[in-house]
Protein backbone atom coordinates (compact mmCIF):
# COMPACT_ATOMS: atom_id res chain seq x y z
CA UNK A 1 0.00 0.00 0.00
CA UNK A 2 2.98 2.32 0.37
CA UNK A 3 3.43 2.21 -3.41
CA UNK A 4 -0.28 2.98 -3.94
CA UNK A 5 -0.10 5.96 -1.59
CA UNK A 6 3.07 7.28 -3.22
CA UNK A 7 1.57 6.92 -6.69
CA UNK A 8 -1.56 8.85 -5.72
CA UNK A 9 0.52 11.66 -4.20
CA UNK A 10 3.72 11.76 -6.25
CA UNK A 11 3.42 9.47 -9.26
CA UNK A 12 5.68 6.57 -10.20
CA UNK A 13 8.87 6.83 -12.25
CA UNK A 14 8.15 8.98 -15.29
CA UNK A 15 4.41 8.96 -14.55
CA UNK A 16 2.74 11.81 -12.73
CA UNK A 17 0.21 11.26 -9.94
CA UNK A 18 -3.39 10.39 -10.74
CA UNK A 19 -6.49 9.99 -8.53
CA UNK A 20 -8.22 6.68 -7.92
CA UNK A 21 -9.92 5.14 -10.96
CA UNK A 22 -7.97 7.16 -13.53
CA UNK A 23 -4.97 6.24 -15.68
CA UNK A 24 -1.64 8.02 -15.65
CA UNK A 25 0.11 7.61 -19.02
CA UNK A 26 3.77 7.98 -19.89
CA UNK A 27 4.58 10.35 -22.75
CA UNK A 28 6.46 7.59 -24.54
CA UNK A 29 8.96 4.78 -24.01
CA UNK A 30 12.06 5.27 -21.89
CA UNK A 31 15.05 7.15 -23.29
CA UNK A 32 18.51 7.70 -21.73
CA UNK A 33 17.21 10.85 -20.04
CA UNK A 34 14.42 8.89 -18.34
CA UNK A 35 15.95 8.37 -14.93
CA UNK A 36 14.15 5.14 -14.13
CA UNK A 37 16.53 2.20 -13.64
CA UNK A 38 15.86 -0.63 -16.08
CA UNK A 39 13.04 1.17 -17.93
CA UNK A 40 12.08 -0.37 -21.28
CA UNK A 41 12.63 1.62 -24.51
CA UNK A 42 9.85 -0.14 -26.43
CA UNK A 43 6.98 -0.14 -23.92
CA UNK A 44 4.81 2.78 -22.83
CA UNK A 45 3.56 2.57 -19.25
CA UNK A 46 0.01 3.20 -18.06
CA UNK A 47 -0.82 2.80 -14.37
CA UNK A 48 -4.06 3.25 -12.44
CA UNK A 49 -5.02 2.71 -8.82
CA UNK A 50 -8.56 1.34 -8.58
CA UNK A 51 -10.80 1.84 -5.58
CA UNK A 52 -13.79 -0.49 -5.51
CA UNK A 53 -15.13 0.50 -2.09
CA UNK A 54 -17.97 2.40 -3.77
CA UNK A 55 -18.76 -0.39 -6.22
CA UNK A 56 -17.53 -1.81 -9.53
CA UNK A 57 -15.35 -0.07 -12.08
CA UNK A 58 -15.66 -0.64 -15.82
CA UNK A 59 -12.47 -0.91 -17.85
CA UNK A 60 -12.67 -0.18 -21.58
CA UNK A 61 -9.86 -1.47 -23.79
CA UNK A 62 -9.51 -0.45 -27.44
CA UNK A 63 -8.77 -2.68 -30.42
CA UNK A 64 -4.97 -2.76 -30.80
CA UNK A 65 -5.14 -4.46 -34.22
CA UNK A 66 -2.95 -7.35 -33.11
CA UNK A 67 -0.27 -5.23 -31.41
CA UNK A 68 0.97 -6.27 -27.99
CA UNK A 69 -0.30 -4.78 -24.74
CA UNK A 70 -0.92 -6.07 -21.23
CA UNK A 71 -2.91 -4.85 -18.21
CA UNK A 72 -1.83 -6.57 -15.00
CA UNK A 73 -4.11 -6.61 -11.93
CA UNK A 74 -2.34 -6.56 -8.54
CA UNK A 75 -4.18 -6.72 -5.21
CA UNK A 76 -3.37 -4.71 -2.07
CA UNK A 77 -1.08 -7.51 -0.86
CA UNK A 78 1.11 -7.46 -4.02
CA UNK A 79 -0.50 -10.54 -5.57
CA UNK A 80 -1.08 -10.51 -9.34
CA UNK A 81 -4.47 -12.12 -9.82
CA UNK A 82 -5.57 -11.36 -13.40
CA UNK A 83 -4.45 -10.10 -16.80
CA UNK A 84 -6.16 -8.45 -19.75
CA UNK A 85 -4.21 -8.11 -22.97
CA UNK A 86 -2.85 -9.75 -26.09
CA UNK A 87 -1.86 -13.06 -24.51
CA UNK A 88 -4.67 -13.27 -21.99
CA UNK A 89 -7.78 -12.01 -23.76
CA UNK A 90 -6.78 -10.99 -27.30
CA UNK A 91 -6.50 -7.57 -28.90
CA UNK A 92 -10.12 -6.78 -29.77
CA UNK A 93 -12.07 -3.95 -28.17
CA UNK A 94 -13.87 -4.87 -24.96
CA UNK A 95 -15.27 -3.84 -21.59
CA UNK A 96 -14.40 -5.53 -18.30
CA UNK A 97 -16.28 -5.18 -15.03
CA UNK A 98 -13.95 -5.15 -12.02
CA UNK A 99 -15.91 -5.94 -8.88
CA UNK A 100 -14.99 -5.76 -5.16
CA UNK A 101 -14.90 -8.76 -2.80
CA UNK A 102 -18.36 -10.17 -2.05
CA UNK A 103 -20.09 -8.14 -4.76
CA UNK A 104 -23.47 -9.62 -5.80
CA UNK A 105 -24.87 -7.02 -8.18
CA UNK A 106 -26.19 -7.34 -11.73
CA UNK A 107 -23.65 -7.65 -14.51
CA UNK A 108 -24.41 -5.42 -17.52
CA UNK A 109 -25.06 -7.32 -20.74
CA UNK A 110 -22.48 -5.28 -22.66
CA UNK A 111 -19.38 -6.34 -20.71
CA UNK A 112 -16.87 -8.82 -22.09
CA UNK A 113 -16.24 -10.38 -18.69
CA UNK A 114 -16.07 -9.91 -14.92
CA UNK A 115 -12.85 -9.69 -12.92
CA UNK A 116 -13.26 -10.49 -9.20
CA UNK A 117 -10.82 -8.44 -7.13
CA UNK A 118 -9.56 -10.00 -3.85
CA UNK A 119 -9.21 -6.54 -2.23
CA UNK A 120 -11.05 -3.24 -2.59
CA UNK A 121 -7.91 -1.48 -3.84
CA UNK A 122 -6.20 -2.76 -6.98
CA UNK A 123 -3.18 -1.59 -8.93
CA UNK A 124 -3.62 -1.80 -12.71
CA UNK A 125 -0.19 -1.81 -14.38
CA UNK A 126 -0.32 -1.44 -18.15
CA UNK A 127 2.31 -1.66 -20.87
CA UNK A 128 1.73 -0.87 -24.55
CA UNK A 129 4.27 -1.89 -27.20
CA UNK A 130 5.81 1.02 -29.11
CA UNK A 131 8.11 0.22 -32.01
CA UNK A 132 9.95 3.49 -32.47
CA UNK A 133 9.06 7.18 -32.72
CA UNK A 134 6.87 6.62 -35.76
CA UNK A 135 4.64 4.34 -33.68
CA UNK A 136 3.90 6.95 -31.01
CA UNK A 137 0.77 8.42 -32.67
CA UNK A 138 -0.85 4.95 -32.63
CA UNK A 139 0.05 4.47 -28.98
CA UNK A 140 -1.27 7.88 -27.98
CA UNK A 141 -4.56 7.19 -29.71
CA UNK A 142 -4.85 3.95 -27.72
CA UNK A 143 -4.13 5.83 -24.50
CA UNK A 144 -7.13 8.08 -25.15
CA UNK A 145 -9.40 5.05 -25.59
CA UNK A 146 -8.16 3.20 -22.50
CA UNK A 147 -10.66 4.35 -19.87
CA UNK A 148 -12.03 3.59 -16.40
CA UNK A 149 -15.58 4.39 -15.27
CA UNK A 150 -16.78 4.19 -11.67
CA UNK A 151 -20.19 2.44 -11.68
CA UNK A 152 -20.77 2.18 -7.94
CA UNK A 153 -23.63 3.77 -6.06
CA UNK A 154 -21.28 5.27 -3.43
CA UNK A 155 -18.33 7.64 -3.67
CA UNK A 156 -14.95 5.97 -3.78
CA UNK A 157 -11.95 6.93 -1.66
CA UNK A 158 -9.76 9.90 -2.45
CA UNK A 159 -6.74 8.46 -0.65
CA UNK A 160 -5.55 5.64 1.58
CA UNK A 161 -6.06 5.70 5.37
CA UNK A 162 -3.42 7.68 7.23
CA UNK A 163 -1.49 6.11 10.11
CA UNK A 164 -1.42 7.83 13.50
CA UNK A 165 1.20 10.58 13.27
CA UNK A 166 2.01 10.21 16.98
CA UNK A 167 3.46 6.74 16.52
CA UNK A 168 7.30 6.74 16.82
CA UNK A 169 9.14 6.21 13.54
CA UNK A 170 10.64 2.96 14.83
CA UNK A 171 7.12 1.46 14.91
CA UNK A 172 5.85 3.20 11.79
CA UNK A 173 5.91 0.01 9.71
CA UNK A 174 3.60 -1.75 12.16
CA UNK A 175 1.25 1.23 12.40
CA UNK A 176 0.88 1.38 8.61
CA UNK A 177 0.29 -2.36 8.51
CA UNK A 178 -2.33 -2.14 11.28
CA UNK A 179 -4.28 0.65 9.56
CA UNK A 180 -4.11 -0.79 6.07
CA UNK A 181 -4.89 -4.35 7.20
CA UNK A 182 -8.12 -3.08 8.75
CA UNK A 183 -9.12 -1.26 5.56
CA UNK A 184 -7.83 -3.81 3.05
CA UNK A 185 -8.19 -7.24 4.68
CA UNK A 186 -6.35 -10.11 3.00
CA UNK A 187 -8.09 -12.99 1.29
CA UNK A 188 -10.01 -15.49 3.39
CA UNK A 189 -7.15 -17.96 3.03
CA UNK A 190 -4.81 -15.57 4.84
CA UNK A 191 -7.11 -14.27 7.56
CA UNK A 192 -6.66 -17.23 9.90
CA UNK A 193 -2.90 -16.77 9.58
CA UNK A 194 -3.33 -13.08 10.36
CA UNK A 195 -5.00 -13.85 13.72
CA UNK A 196 -1.66 -14.93 15.20
CA UNK A 197 -0.56 -11.27 15.20
CA UNK A 198 -3.27 -10.17 17.66
CA UNK A 199 -0.83 -10.05 20.63
CA UNK A 200 1.35 -7.60 18.66
CA UNK A 201 -1.48 -5.09 18.31
CA UNK A 202 -1.72 -5.41 14.52
CA UNK A 203 -5.45 -6.17 14.65
CA UNK A 204 -6.37 -3.41 17.10
CA UNK A 205 -9.00 -0.94 15.87
CA UNK A 206 -9.40 2.68 16.87
CA UNK A 207 -6.57 4.23 18.88
CA UNK A 208 -3.12 2.97 17.95
CA UNK A 209 -1.46 0.69 20.50
CA UNK A 210 1.92 1.93 19.27
CA UNK A 211 1.61 5.53 20.46
CA UNK A 212 2.60 4.52 23.97
CA UNK A 213 3.94 1.01 23.46
CA UNK A 214 5.84 -0.44 26.42
CA UNK A 215 9.58 -1.15 26.20
CA UNK A 216 9.15 -4.92 25.87
CA UNK A 217 6.73 -4.63 22.94
CA UNK A 218 8.86 -1.93 21.30
CA UNK A 219 11.99 -4.06 21.56
CA UNK A 220 10.22 -7.15 20.22
CA UNK A 221 8.75 -5.27 17.25
CA UNK A 222 11.93 -3.45 16.27
CA UNK A 223 13.97 -6.64 16.46
CA UNK A 224 11.28 -8.50 14.54
CA UNK A 225 11.48 -5.93 11.74
CA UNK A 226 15.24 -6.40 11.44
CA UNK A 227 14.90 -10.18 11.37
CA UNK A 228 12.03 -10.01 8.89
CA UNK A 229 14.00 -7.89 6.46
CA UNK A 230 16.96 -10.22 6.76
CA UNK A 231 14.74 -13.21 6.03
CA UNK A 232 13.36 -11.60 2.89
CA UNK A 233 16.85 -10.72 1.69
CA UNK A 234 18.02 -14.28 2.38
CA UNK A 235 15.00 -15.70 0.57
CA UNK A 236 15.82 -13.59 -2.50
CA UNK A 237 19.08 -15.41 -3.13
CA UNK A 238 17.63 -18.95 -3.46
CA UNK A 239 14.88 -17.57 -5.72
CA UNK A 240 17.49 -16.06 -8.03
CA UNK A 241 19.57 -19.26 -8.03
CA UNK A 242 16.53 -21.43 -8.72
CA UNK A 243 15.78 -19.53 -11.92
CA UNK A 244 19.29 -19.68 -13.37
CA UNK A 245 19.41 -21.77 -16.53
CA UNK A 246 21.69 -24.82 -17.04
CA UNK A 247 25.27 -23.63 -17.41
CA UNK A 248 24.41 -20.25 -15.88
CA UNK A 249 27.74 -20.20 -14.05
CA UNK A 250 29.68 -20.24 -17.31
CA UNK A 251 31.38 -16.92 -18.16
CA UNK A 252 28.96 -14.55 -19.84
CA UNK A 253 25.86 -16.63 -19.07
CA UNK A 254 22.61 -14.68 -19.01
CA UNK A 255 20.70 -14.43 -15.75
CA UNK A 256 17.02 -15.19 -16.35
CA UNK A 257 14.62 -13.91 -13.70
CA UNK A 258 10.93 -14.73 -13.94
CA UNK A 259 8.72 -12.98 -11.43
CA UNK A 260 9.30 -15.05 -8.28
CA UNK A 261 5.87 -15.22 -6.67
CA UNK A 262 3.09 -17.67 -7.34
CA UNK A 263 -0.57 -16.99 -7.88
CA UNK A 264 -2.40 -15.49 -4.87
CA UNK A 265 -5.23 -17.32 -3.08
CA UNK A 266 -8.36 -17.57 -5.23
CA UNK A 267 -6.44 -17.63 -8.51
CA UNK A 268 -6.32 -18.34 -11.33
CA UNK A 269 -8.39 -15.38 -12.44
CA UNK A 270 -8.90 -13.88 -15.89
CA UNK A 271 -5.79 -14.39 -17.98
CA UNK A 272 -3.79 -15.96 -15.12
CA UNK A 273 -3.30 -19.60 -16.14
CA UNK A 274 -2.94 -22.16 -13.38
CA UNK A 275 0.51 -23.40 -14.40
CA UNK A 276 1.98 -25.68 -11.68
CA UNK A 277 5.34 -23.89 -11.79
CA UNK A 278 3.66 -20.61 -10.85
CA UNK A 279 1.75 -21.95 -7.85
CA UNK A 280 3.16 -22.54 -4.35
CA UNK A 281 0.79 -24.67 -2.30
CA UNK A 282 2.73 -24.20 0.95
CA UNK A 283 1.11 -21.13 2.50
CA UNK A 284 4.19 -20.13 4.49
CA UNK A 285 6.48 -20.40 1.46
CA UNK A 286 3.98 -18.50 -0.67
CA UNK A 287 3.96 -15.59 1.79
CA UNK A 288 7.75 -15.40 1.76
CA UNK A 289 7.80 -15.41 -2.05
CA UNK A 290 5.17 -12.67 -2.07
CA UNK A 291 7.36 -10.57 0.22
CA UNK A 292 10.37 -11.14 -2.04
CA UNK A 293 8.36 -10.10 -5.07
CA UNK A 294 7.01 -6.97 -3.40
CA UNK A 295 10.48 -5.88 -2.28
CA UNK A 296 12.40 -6.71 -5.46
CA UNK A 297 10.01 -6.90 -8.40
CA UNK A 298 6.91 -4.91 -7.51
CA UNK A 299 4.32 -4.93 -10.33
CA UNK A 300 6.50 -7.05 -12.63
CA UNK A 301 4.43 -9.61 -14.60
CA UNK A 302 4.86 -13.36 -14.39
CA UNK A 303 7.37 -15.01 -16.70
CA UNK A 304 4.72 -16.47 -18.97
CA UNK A 305 3.70 -12.88 -19.78
CA UNK A 306 7.15 -11.33 -20.06
CA UNK A 307 10.56 -12.78 -19.27
CA UNK A 308 13.71 -10.75 -18.74
CA UNK A 309 17.34 -11.89 -19.01
CA UNK A 310 20.51 -9.89 -18.49
CA UNK A 311 24.29 -10.17 -18.74
CA UNK A 312 27.12 -7.76 -17.98
CA UNK A 313 30.03 -9.95 -19.16
CA UNK A 314 31.28 -11.47 -22.38
CA UNK A 315 32.02 -15.11 -23.16
CA UNK A 316 35.34 -14.92 -21.31
CA UNK A 317 33.90 -13.26 -18.23
CA UNK A 318 35.14 -9.74 -18.98
CA UNK A 319 32.85 -6.74 -18.30
CA UNK A 320 31.06 -5.38 -21.37
CA UNK A 321 32.57 -2.05 -22.43
CA UNK A 322 31.17 0.44 -24.93
CA UNK A 323 34.65 1.06 -26.34
CA UNK A 324 34.73 -2.45 -27.80
CA UNK A 325 32.62 -4.29 -30.37
CA UNK A 326 30.64 -7.40 -29.49
CA UNK A 327 28.67 -10.04 -31.37
CA UNK A 328 25.47 -11.67 -30.15
CA UNK A 329 24.73 -14.65 -32.39
CA UNK A 330 21.08 -15.66 -32.07
CA UNK A 331 20.69 -19.00 -33.83
CA UNK A 332 17.75 -19.05 -33.68
CA UNK A 333 16.40 -15.80 -32.22
CA UNK A 334 14.27 -16.13 -29.07
CA UNK A 335 11.00 -18.03 -29.71
CA UNK A 336 8.17 -15.75 -28.58
CA UNK A 337 4.51 -15.18 -29.44
CA UNK A 338 4.64 -11.39 -29.10
CA UNK A 339 8.07 -9.79 -29.59
CA UNK A 340 11.59 -9.68 -28.20
CA UNK A 341 14.20 -6.93 -27.92
CA UNK A 342 17.62 -6.31 -26.38
CA UNK A 343 18.84 -3.02 -24.87
CA UNK A 344 22.06 -1.72 -23.25
CA UNK A 345 22.09 -0.13 -19.78
CA UNK A 346 24.95 1.78 -18.20
CA UNK A 347 26.78 0.30 -15.21
CA UNK A 348 26.35 1.60 -12.56
CA UNK A 349 23.02 3.40 -12.60
CA UNK A 350 21.16 0.98 -14.86
CA UNK A 351 19.86 3.72 -17.16
CA UNK A 352 19.57 3.26 -20.92
CA UNK A 353 22.94 3.75 -22.58
CA UNK A 354 23.01 6.67 -25.00
CA UNK A 355 23.68 5.60 -28.56
CA UNK A 356 22.53 6.53 -32.04
CA UNK A 357 19.50 8.86 -31.69
CA UNK A 358 16.32 6.94 -30.89
CA UNK A 359 17.84 3.46 -31.33
CA UNK A 360 17.93 2.11 -27.81
CA UNK A 361 16.71 -1.40 -28.58
CA UNK A 362 17.03 -3.93 -31.39
CA UNK A 363 14.60 -6.81 -31.78
CA UNK A 364 12.37 -8.73 -34.13
CA UNK A 365 10.31 -5.58 -34.82
CA UNK A 366 13.37 -3.54 -35.89
CA UNK A 367 13.09 -2.80 -39.62
CA UNK A 368 15.91 -3.75 -41.97
CA UNK A 369 17.59 -6.48 -39.91
CA UNK A 370 19.67 -8.90 -41.98
CA UNK A 371 19.20 -12.57 -41.13
CA UNK A 372 21.35 -15.50 -42.19
CA UNK A 373 20.08 -18.13 -44.66
CA UNK A 374 19.28 -20.39 -41.69
CA UNK A 375 17.21 -17.72 -39.96
CA UNK A 376 19.96 -16.79 -37.50
CA UNK A 377 20.63 -13.20 -36.52
CA UNK A 378 23.97 -11.68 -35.48
CA UNK A 379 23.78 -8.37 -33.63
CA UNK A 380 26.81 -6.05 -33.47
CA UNK A 381 27.00 -4.14 -30.20
CA UNK A 382 29.28 -1.20 -29.44
CA UNK A 383 29.83 2.52 -29.59
CA UNK A 384 31.16 2.66 -33.17
CA UNK A 385 28.77 2.28 -36.10
CA UNK A 386 29.91 -0.63 -38.33
CA UNK A 387 31.12 0.38 -41.78
CA UNK A 388 29.53 -2.51 -43.68
CA UNK A 389 25.83 -2.50 -44.56
CA UNK A 390 24.89 -5.74 -42.77
CA UNK A 391 26.73 -4.72 -39.62
CA UNK A 392 25.08 -1.30 -39.58
CA UNK A 393 21.62 -2.84 -40.11
CA UNK A 394 22.12 -5.14 -37.11
CA UNK A 395 23.89 -2.59 -34.89
CA UNK A 396 22.89 -1.98 -31.28
CA UNK A 397 24.65 1.22 -30.13
CA UNK A 398 26.22 1.21 -26.68
CA UNK A 399 27.35 4.30 -24.82
CA UNK A 400 30.62 5.07 -23.10
CA UNK A 401 31.94 2.83 -20.34
CA UNK A 402 30.65 -0.43 -18.93
CA UNK A 403 27.15 -1.64 -19.66
CA UNK A 404 24.87 -4.61 -19.33
CA UNK A 405 22.44 -6.07 -21.85
CA UNK A 406 18.80 -6.79 -21.07
CA UNK A 407 16.80 -9.15 -23.28
CA UNK A 408 13.02 -8.90 -22.95
CA UNK A 409 10.90 -11.75 -24.31
CA UNK A 410 7.18 -10.98 -24.35
CA UNK A 411 4.90 -14.04 -24.21
CA UNK A 412 7.82 -16.48 -24.47
CA UNK A 413 7.34 -19.97 -25.83
CA UNK A 414 7.48 -22.90 -23.43
CA UNK A 415 11.02 -23.68 -24.59
CA UNK A 416 12.14 -20.40 -23.03
CA UNK A 417 10.27 -21.01 -19.76
CA UNK A 418 11.61 -24.58 -19.49
CA UNK A 419 15.20 -23.50 -20.16
CA UNK A 420 15.47 -25.48 -23.39
CA UNK A 421 16.22 -22.27 -25.26
CA UNK A 422 19.42 -20.71 -23.88
CA UNK A 423 20.70 -17.31 -24.90
CA UNK A 424 24.32 -17.50 -26.14
CA UNK A 425 27.12 -15.59 -24.44
CA UNK A 426 28.18 -12.28 -25.99
CA UNK A 427 31.52 -12.50 -27.82
CA UNK A 428 34.13 -9.83 -28.36
CA UNK A 429 34.46 -9.28 -32.09
CA UNK A 430 38.26 -9.78 -32.02
CA UNK A 431 37.76 -13.18 -30.33
CA UNK A 432 35.33 -14.46 -32.95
Amino acid sequence: MSAVREFLQEGYGALGPAPFNAFAHADGPAVPGTHVPGAAPDLVDAIAQLDLSGGPVRLHVPDTAGEYYVLQFVDAWSGTFAYVGSRATGTREGDWLIVPPGWAGTVPDVVTGVIDAPTSVVTLAGRIACHGPGDLPRVRALQQELTLTHLGDRAHRTGVPAPDSDVPEALGFYERMRVWTADFPPSAADRAYQDRFQPLGLLEEGLSPYVAAGPALTEALTRGLVLGRARVEAASRPVEDAHRRPGARRPGAWEVRPHPHGLPPGCPGTGAPDFPQWRTEDGEAARVLRAVAARRDLWRPHGYESLQASTARDSRGRPLDGGRTYLLRLAPPPPVRAFWSVSPYGVPGDHLAAGEPQRYAVGDRTPGLEYGPDGSLTLRIGRERPADRAGAANWLPAGEGEFRLVMRMHVPDQAVLDGEYVLPAVERAEDA
